[in-house]
């Protein structure tokens, strides 16, 4: 059942037309990121190059430490890593999991559709001349692909499909998320931009197991830049006091009776999702991609908003010439 929606909410992009939808969609990201960012601003995260930029100070858990310059951590005894600058003609592919886990919102809208919009987002802020945006759908236990391809119709045909995906049913955990980032981590070696748009709840343990899907996220991290978006919904993370309630699990099916009027249980369930969120971050940081967190509950325009002008000023040293220190 879902909850009321709040007062003065605008209608949820799933509740129009496709068309409709993704025109809502460019508005919103065209009026109001813009508005956020003033002026220029150099895209959505520095990308991969080989062309050396500027050295900087090491900002530890957010830097790769295979950046590093060791000459000019050794003459300033200060750890620097050596920035890139971007190349140009980048190819940029979205891995989006629309698994059954997706399918779920209390808030403003569904996770899923968090997902396409911050998939278009990501669209709008890389698209440049010669650019190719191609995507991968996870649902079901199947893995469809959308071939690179330039220009915005492409990208409008890419978030059309995805608003048009059917919904997943219920099925044994299959590791179809794990499974398809390792296909992309393998496949299209061409250096460039990797989204992943996920709610990485996909194989989650209560222990300090590593994430069936990290490994494939390092490799993936090694050859190209990755930008990670992990999308969540508020009742995720805290149990309403609502009495007895029969919670489904959307992935399998399973049926479980949870007495929300226990403070204890609310505590628990607090407890190990404060837990498995915490091994997410820390998984994404030991396999180098960059970590958007948004949620359905908040304002993911200022989320991303606030994301950009972080990266923006490391942006800004790789188009400046580098400092005669360096």
């Amino acid at each position: 059942m879902r909850l009321p929606r709040p007062s003065g909410e605008s209608p949820r992009p799933a509740g129009l037309a496709p068309d409709h939808a993704l025109r809502r969609l460019e508005l919103t990201i065209v009026r109001r990121l813009e508005g956020f960012l003033r002026g220029e601003h150099l895209g959505l995260l520095p990308g991969p190059g080989t062309e050396l930029a500027e050295a900087r100070v090491y900002r530890p858990g957010e830097d790769d430490v295979r950046r590093i310059d060791w000459s000019v951590t050794a003459r300033t005894t200060v750890t620097h890593v050596r920035d890139v600058i971007a190349d140009r003609e980048l190819e940029s592919w979205a891995l989006v999991d629309l698994t059954g886990s997706m399918d779920f919102g209390t808030a403003a809208m569904e996770k899923r559709e968090l997902a396409v919009a911050a998939v278009g987002t990501v669209g709008f802020l890389t698209q440049r001349l010669g650019d190719r945006f191609g995507g991968v759908v996870v649902r079901n236990g199947r893995v469809r692909r959308w071939p690179a391809r330039s220009g915005r119709l492409a990208l409008y045909a890419l978030l059309r499909s995805l608003l048009e995906e059917p919904r997943s049913v219920p099925e044994p955990a299959t590791g179809d998320f794990a499974g398809a980032l390792e296909q992309l981590s393998k496949g299209r070696q061409r250096r460039g931009l990797r989204v992943v748009v996920s709610d990485f709840l996909d194989g989650a343990t209560t222990d300090d197991a590593e994430p069936p899907w990290e490994r494939a996220m390092r490799r993936l991290s090694a050859r190209h830049q990755v930008l990670a978006v992990e999308v969540s919904d508020p009742r995720e993370w805290e149990l309403p006091d609502v009495g007895v309630v029969l919670l489904t699990d959307p992935e399998t099916g399973a049926v479980r009776e949870v007495n929300t009027g226990d403070r204890r249980v609310r505590e628990r369930y607090a407890s190990a999702a404060a837990a498995h969120r915490e091994r997410t971050r820390a998984a994404l940081r030991r396999s180098g991609a960059a970590h958007l967190e948004l949620s359905t509950g908040r304002d993911w325009v200022a989320d991303i908003a606030r994301f950009v002008l972080e990266h923006r000023r490391v942006a800004s040293r790789l188009h400046a010439p580098p400092s005669r220190g360096a």
